[in-house]
Parts: C-alpha cells; sequence; structure tokens
C-alpha cells in the first residue's frame, strides 16, 4: 500500500473548518479526530478499489546489445489478470548509466488485456547493463492511496564500445583495394606472394625474371607481386592500472579499443587473421580463430565487460600469452602507456624479439594537456607544472626510443589520431612487403 499526495492536501484541508470550529468554541480534539477518521475510511476505500498489482504478469524486451551513445527502446509488457483496470505508475530499475528517464511512467492496462510500454535508453557506459526488478503502483479512482509490488523481471543489455574511429575506415579500405587490386608491387618481400606475369619492361627489377616463362613466351617476362593473405596480426591491449588514466573525456583502454577496433575491421577485409588479447595479470580477454564478417562482432563482445584494473600489468606474461594464440610470422601490435622509464622496466624486459617475419608495434595513447602545460610560463606555478610536463614528455620519448633499440616501432598520438596512424602503418607494411 502506498498514499499519494493527494491524501496529505486533503488533510490539510481540514485545518481550516477546525480553525473556524475552534474560534467558535467547538471541541477541536474531536473535530481533529473525526476528519482523520474520514481520510482514513476514504484511503481505505480507495485502495481497496484499486487494482491489485500483484495480479499482473510483467516480461521485458531489451535488445540484446548496443553501442554507447546510441539510443534503443527497451519493451515491457503488462498483463492485466485482475478483475480492474490497472491504473499503473511504473518504475524500470536500470542503473542511471543506462540512460533511463527517471521520471516514472503512466499506463492503463484494461482487465485481462495486454498493453505495451516502451522505455527509452541512452547507454553511457560500456559493459553489462542490468535491470533487475519492475516496481508497479496501482492507484484507485480517488486517487489517495493505492496498492504497489515488486516483480523480478531481469534484463540485461550489453554496451559495446561507440567504435568512432570508423569514420576513418572508408578512406583506409580505399587505399587497401588500390594496393590490393588495382596495382601489384614490384617489389618483393617477406608479406608478398606471387600475383601474374607480364612482358619486362625497361627499368623493372631483373630478379623478378621468370626464365621458364621467358623461354615458353619468346620475349622476357617478369612476375609480379602483390600482398599476401592470410597473415596474422595480434592485438595486444594492456588492462593493467595505466590503462585507467584519463585522457580527455575517455580512459587510455577507450582510445586502445578504438585502435583495435579500426585495424581489425581493415586487417580482416585485407585477408589477415586478427587475434586479440586483453591482458593485465590474467587473459581479461581473448579472440582468436575467428575470421570473416563475424570478427568484429566477437572483438567488441569480449571488450564490453573489461575494465581496466588498478594492478600492474605481468608483460612477461602477456608475452607468453601471445606465443599461445600463433606461431607463424605476424605483425604484433601492443596498445599501452609507456611513458616512464622505471614503469617500462619490465616491459622492455619481455620485450619480443622483432625479426624480418615478427613486426612489433607499440601504440600509446598521449595526453595534449600536457604539451600545453609545458607552453605555459605565466606564474611560478605555471613554471613548476611546466618542467614537469617537459620530464614526462622526456621520459616517454626515452622509452619509445628504447623500444626502437629494441626493434620494435613506437607510434605516439593523442585519442583522436592513434587509430588512423596505426591503421596507416599497417597499410605501409603492407605496401613494403612486410607483412
Amino acid at each position: 500500500m502506498f498514499i499519494t499526495l493527494r491524501l496529505a492536501l486533503l488533510t490539510g484541508i481540514g485545518l481550516v473548518p477546525v480553525v473556524a470550529l475552534a474560534i467558535a468554541g467547538a471541541p477541536v480534539w474531536a473535530v481533529i479526530g473525526g476528519w482523520l477518521v474520514l481520510c482514513g475510511i476514504l484511503l481505505a476505500i480507495d485502495v481497496s478499489l484499486a487494482a491489485s498489482a500483484r495480479t499482473v504478469t510483467v516480461t521485458r524486451r531489451v535488445p540484446a546489445r548496443a553501442r554507447i551513445g546510441e539510443p534503443i527502446d527497451a519493451e515491457l509488457v503488462l498483463h492485466n489478470h485482475g478483475q480492474r483496470t490497472l491504473n499503473a505508475l511504473i518504475r524500470d530499475a536500470w542503473q542511471p548509466t543506462a540512460g533511463a528517464s527517471p521520471e516514472r511512467m503512466r499506463l492503463v492496462v484494461p482487465a485481462d488485456e495486454r498493453r505495451r510500454l516502451t522505455v527509452p535508453l541512452l547507454p553511457r557506459r560500456r559493459g553489462e547493463l542490468v535491470s533487475t526488478f519492475v516496481f508497479i503502483r496501482s492507484r484507485g479512482p480517488l486517487g489517495l492511496g493505492g496498492r504497489q509490488a515488486r516483480h523480478e523481471v531481469r534484463g540485461a543489455l550489453r554496451v559495446l564500445p561507440a567504435f568512432a574511429s570508423r569514420k576513418h575506415l572508408p578512406s583506409r579500405l580505399a587505399r587497401l583495394r588500390e594496393l590490393d587490386g588495382n596495382t601489384s608491387i614490384q617489389v618483393r618481400g617477406q608479406g608478398t606472394e606471387f600475383d601474374s606475369l607480364r612482358e619486362y619492361v625497361r627499368g623493372d627489377d631483373v630478379r623478378s625474371i621468370d626464365w621458364r616463362a621467358t623461354a615458353r613466351a619468346g620475349t622476357t617476362m617478369l612476375r609480379t607481386w602483390r600482398p599476401e593473405r592470410d597473415r596474422h596480426v595480434v592485438i595486444l591491449i594492456d588492462t593493467g592500472r595505466t590503462a585507467a588514466a584519463r585522457v580527455g573525456d575517455s580512459t587510455r583502454l577507450d582510445a586502445a579499443l578504438e585502435a583495435s577496433l579500426l585495424l581489425a575491421a581493415l586487417a580482416a577485409r585485407a585477408g589477415d587473421h586478427v587475434h586479440l588479447l586483453m591482458y593485465d595479470r590474467v587473459v581479461r580477454g581473448r579472440v582468436t580463430g575467428v575470421d570473416g564478417p563475424g570478427l568484429l562482432q566477437a572483438i567488441t563482445d569480449a571488450m564490453a565487460p573489461v575494465h581496466a584494473r588498478l594492478v600492474d600489468t605481468d608483460w612477461g606474461g602477456a608475452f607468453a600469452a601471445i606465443r599461445t594464440l600463433t606461431t607463424r610470422p605476424s605483425l604484433i601490435v601492443v596498445l599501452t602507456a609507456q611513458d616512464a622509464a622505471e614503469s617500462a622496466r619490465s616491459f622492455l624486459g619481455a620485450f619480443p624479439n622483432a625479426s624480418r617475419a615478427t613486426t612489433v608495434l607499440v601504440g600509446s595513447v598521449t595526453d595534449d594537456a600536457v604539451g600545453e602545460l609545458a607552453m605555459q610560463r605565466d606564474s611560478r606555478e605555471d613554471i613548476y607544472l611546466a618542467a614537469a610536463a617537459e620530464r614526462t614528455i622526456r621520459d616517454a620519448e626515452n622509452v619509445a626510443d628504447a623500444i626502437r633499440r629494441a626493434g620494435g616501432e613506437a607510434i605516439a598520438a593523442d585519442p583522436e589520431e592513434l587509430p588512423p596512424k596505426i591503421a596507416d602503418r599497417y597499410l605501409e607494411l603492407k605496401a613494403a612487403g612486410r607483412l
């Protein structure tokens, strides 16, 4: 049972005749008691005439997946099994980050009928969002009170990364088609395979002459090459404490997810095999052996529930886990934040040996605010902050130099620029025959 504001107003109205009777010399407490008894009787009648909230069956219809910032609609279906019309106020108990309206929704359900209620959602947080119950209040005809009941009806929505970097995908796919379809490259590298034969033109590489085809054709024939398919791209995302740092409106981990999705979409269209590993001290997410249209869905499903942990990453275990994914020549892309020499020691100590067959690319998210602090000199406090910012920038450069000396490549950019930079480097490796 519950009462409404209307009952409080009705009780307050009774103060007017009480004051008038008190002035006339009537017994005040008797009048007050009588008025309260009358209000109680009206409340009891109203509650008894209200439809039961427990004779209602509630079912949910919730989309399985949605992306951050993407408006979707969930549905509640109420079946009134009672004999009276249900005049209901409904509260769907979604988490605040689901973006449901805090206002209670009104719905009228006639006896033995069903009605559908749409609940608009605007998810603001990646992961699994849950609503465990629906609260129904059934108001009486006088609006003084009514009955209420809690229905345990669980609803779950998996919120995927926004994939805002997909705006860069069409231009990169166009470059990939130009590289793979329209023009065959002339330089043979580790990541190239035979494409076709054509006549020799002055200036071509004589090492690509096919002498058997030349003997058959009676003219000098040249082999052409194209970027090899079925290569392996391994993406390692650091989910340790450095990934929890905020850069702009999101975290470093969110930027790493965006870069991973863009690279995975591009590599899948290029015909390569993509493996994903999310690691700090244990494996938090893993995708391997999935190709074709289902790859991006598998990756986003694996990413959705993973958040940064406030622990130091075990880099020895992380690179050992990579070796369990594939032993073939591959491109290893490590997305982490290595910007301090002290914290990068374990990372550099476990750094895999790069070779002609394996390329290691390290992508790091930078904060433009650090560069802005380094330029300010207006006050003593600004000078100290600028010195600290300069030290941070220098430490990051030292770590990047150490990565290059170890045989890897370092790319550092802000969250908006990192995904296209990594995609461009992937295409450059394809064009150079290194992948």
